[in-house]
């Protein structure tokens, strides 16, 4: 069983920066991959970025492409989400997710899931 728990949200103005942070327990964190999706109410939950077990190889969804870096350190089993340029539409709770696979943008093929933080970006 894996236990993520996610921090950093808050309120912050267009055009601020925020860091989610995401520590991972009960598994070799170099096993896992990592990803970061969001749910904005009345919307579905939705792909933000992944990475791969070591960190080398990353993906992201288009609307966050040039602004947001998904990254990790293995040695704190944490996996980040620096946000730049932050727009009211980003506005969302944010998960931390993990795979056993291959990195991915397929919610199915997460099987583990954090609580969510709240980010709430306002014009």
């Amino acid at each position: 069983q894996v236990q993520l728990v996610e921090s950093g949200g808050g309120l912050v103005q267009a055009g601020g920066s925020l860091r989610l942070s995401c520590v991972a327990s009960g598994r070799t964190f170099s096993t896992l991959s990592m990803g970061w999706f969001r749910q904005a109410p009345g919307k579905e939950r939705e792909f933000v970025a992944a990475i791969n077990r070591s960190g080398r190889y990353t993906m992201y969804a288009d609307s966050v492409k040039g602004r947001f870096i998904i990254s990790r350190d293995n040695t704190k089993n944490t996996v980040y989400l620096q946000m730049n340029i932050l727009h009211p539409e980003d506005t969302a709770v944010y998960y931390c997710a993990a795979n056993m696979n291959g990195y991915s943008q397929a919610i199915r093929d997460y099987t583990y899931w954090g609580q969510g933080t709240q980010v709430t970006v306002s014009s």
